[in-house]
């Protein structure tokens, strides 16, 4: 579905930069249980994301600052929005080094594949968002053992410390 959108911040500590999901395209995607999708702007940065609820029937989803620096925007920017839905397991790409660890690891796999899906994202992102691939290696090493220290519960304050010791 497309539609054009303003580029809009919400000005709090939780959410920032933003573009509304209209509530006939927002209902589309809800109606059939789906969240999760691809986001294309202006035809050339495609990115997966939730359509989010803010209330009052308003729906909106998250620009983050890499992409509106790729893009050149600001609030107030217009785009061109086109929303598919997206088919990956996860809702973002899987780091190779993650599945390797995993892989490797019994007892991470079994804490992992019991996490709900936003937890399991929040690993996924957390080992991908480091470029170097010696770093990806040794933050999923970091991820999977935390998960086995706390027996399948993240502890994001202990985690944050544990991945800044690295």
């Amino acid at each position: 579905m497309e539609f054009k959108a303003i580029i809009e911040n919400f000005n709090t500590k939780l959410w920032s930069y933003h573009l509304k999901v209209p509530h006939l395209v927002a209902k589309h995607f809800l109606e059939q249980g789906i969240k999760r999708v691809v986001c294309s702007l202006n035809k050339t940065v495609e990115f997966q994301c939730a359509i989010m609820s803010a209330g009052d029937g308003v729906y909106f989803i998250l620009i983050n600052k890499k992409i509106r620096d790729q893009l050149k925007l600001k609030e107030g920017s217009k785009v061109e929005v086109q929303l598919t839905q997206d088919a990956s397991e996860f809702g973002l790409p899987f780091p190779v080094e993650l599945e390797e660890v995993l892989a490797q690891d019994k007892a991470g796999k079994e804490y992992f594949d019991k996490l709900t899906p936003g937890k399991q994202r929040n690993i996924i992102y957390a080992a991908g968002q480091v470029k170097n691939p010696d770093l990806r290696i040794h933050r999923a090493m970091v991820l999977v053992d935390h998960l086995k220290k706390n027996k399948g519960k993240i502890d994001f304050k202990q985690l944050n410390a544990e991945l800044r010791s690295q």
